[in-house]
């Protein structure tokens, strides 16, 4: 029997879709699970009619594999990854390869990285984006760490990786921790997009009063236009469906979002790095705000609701609501390309840009149609420093701008909380503003902790203190 070209660790659900992928596209598979009744019904129900074959145990996968041997984690991140790792260590040779396809921190990717590496054993953080349907069918992927690796691994990432226009989605990110903190990024823009989406979902409910079947038609409608992407057209979907009662099923669940971390791994990396991605850190509080359910419902008791009796035009008022959506979809994806590109500096990954929105065209959660417009924009400028400079955006969000802030004042007016839309508003209005009140701040940290502050009026590398209270 020929040696399969690559194993895979892990079969849960993505794992399992991998791997009837990787058998759809002609590769010999071998898979193993921890728990050996998982890879028997996994065999038993799908795998052996698609030609997968199992591994009792890890030594059994090894060996089961022609060299270099390519090993495909799909293991909860954290310390299942570096106990797999460990027990696969002693069995790997140099030249190997091992792939962690989990949502792992970056860091952790940067130190398996070097300590493989000192072993012979190439290690590759990838990231893979597209939940089960993706994994399936064909995600968006994002491979980084030892560059060896890539000439090895590279047929076979590719050929089932999404493909729009016939380009696969999926390139080589970079050393190190790159492929895993793109893949982060992808999720904190995520998390922008769908609290995005679930503010104007609110807005259509509670402030204009429309029914869910009308909010569904207008996430269908949307769809067909500038807005189209894979959250907008699930969105449609979700709000049509109807319970076994036949009413709306959305509705019937609990009003508490979990999350995973990747979107506060991004808050936290961009926080580090002085790069305000207000929009996505403000979804990632909206989640929390949201698992407080108990002490809001005492809220409301104690505050009561203000009164939306909406009386204007709703048809405009959704025509609005669209062009504000957009705005604030795009300031989501400004925001992280400009973590990434800061990113890219200090780790000098030479992340490309334009690669990264071709990768995310097609097979992954964010893929949306103005990836092509990001793309374009960096193939016009490989240097540009941030989106929102693009005349794209630019042209975009001065259309979009009034019916944008009259949305977020009809918001506040209403007492419909819009944290991302408004948050991004609030970016988008200091982010063009080339004077900010940030000279008062400088002159009270002076004041009180003699911190100096610079003049526009004299030479920038000079510092100045004031004894402010001489004029006490």
């Amino acid at each position: 029997m020929d040696k399969a070209e690559i194993g895979l660790v892990g079969l849960a659900v993505m794992g399992q879709n991998l791997a009837l992928n990787l058998a759809d596209h002609g590769f010999r598979v071998v898979v193993y699970n921890r728990t050996t009744e998982r890879t028997r019904e996994f065999l038993a129900e799908r795998g052996e009619a698609a030609g997968i074959r199992g591994a009792e145990g890890l030594t059994d996968l090894v060996e089961a594999l022609e060299r270099p041997r390519k090993i495909l984690l799909m293991v909860k991140a954290g310390k299942a990854v570096d106990s797999v790792i460990g027990q696969l260590l002693p069995l790997l040779e140099p030249g190997d390869i091992v792939i962690d396809g989990g949502n792992s921190n970056y860091r952790d990717t940067e130190r398996r990285v070097a300590e493989l590496g000192k072993s012979g054993v190439r290690f590759v953080g990838c990231g893979i984006s597209g939940g089960e349907e993706g994994a399936r069918h064909g995600p968006a992927i994002m491979p980084g760490g030892d560059e060896s690796a890539w000439p090895e691994i590279r047929p076979i990432l590719q050929e089932i990786a999404a493909k729009v226009d016939g380009v696969p989605c999926c390139h080589w990110m970079g050393r190190g921790g790159a492929g895993h903190y793109v893949k982060m990024v992808h999720n904190g823009i995520e998390y922008g997009d769908m609290q995005l989406i679930a503010e104007a979902w609110h807005l259509q409910r509670e402030g204009m009063g429309l029914s869910v079947a009308e909010t569904a038609e207008a996430f269908a409608r949307w769809n067909r236009g500038p807005l189209e992407s894979y959250l907008v057209e699930i969105t449609a979907y979700i709000l049509a469906f109807h319970d076994e009662d036949g009413e709306p099923l959305v509705e019937k669940i609990l009003d508490s979002a979990g999350q995973k971390g990747t979107g506060k791994w991004t808050g936290i990396s961009a926080l580090e790095m002085g790069v305000p991605v207000s929009l996505i850190v403000e979804a990632v509080f909206a989640r929390c705000l949201s698992a407080m359910k108990p002490q809001r419902q005492k809220a409301e008791r104690l505050y009561g609701l203000p009164q939306n009796d909406y009386g204007g035009d709703r048809t405009a008022a959704l025509a609005d609501l669209e062009q504000a959506l957009y705005a604030a979809k795009l300031v989501s994806y400004a925001q992280g390309f400009m973590l990434l590109r800061e990113a890219s500096l200090e780790h000098e990954w030479g992340l490309e840009f334009g690669d990264i929105a071709l990768v995310w065209r097609g097979g992954c959660i964010i893929r949306s149609r103005f990836l092509n417009a990001i793309k374009a924009a960096y193939e016009r400028n490989p240097e540009l420093e941030n989106l929102l400079l693009d005349d794209f955006f630019v042209m975009a969000l001065r259309e979009a701008e009034p019916h944008w802030r009259g949305i977020c004042e009809m918001g506040v007016t209403l007492g419909i909380p819009l944290p991302a839309m408004t948050s991004a508003l609030a970016f988008f209005d200091g982010y063009r503003r080339g004077r900010l009140p940030a000279n008062l701040i400088q002159a009270q940290r002076d004041y009180f902790g003699a911190h100096t502050y610079q003049r526009i009026d004299r030479d920038p590398s000079q510092s100045f203190h004031t004894e402010w209270s001489r004029n006490e």
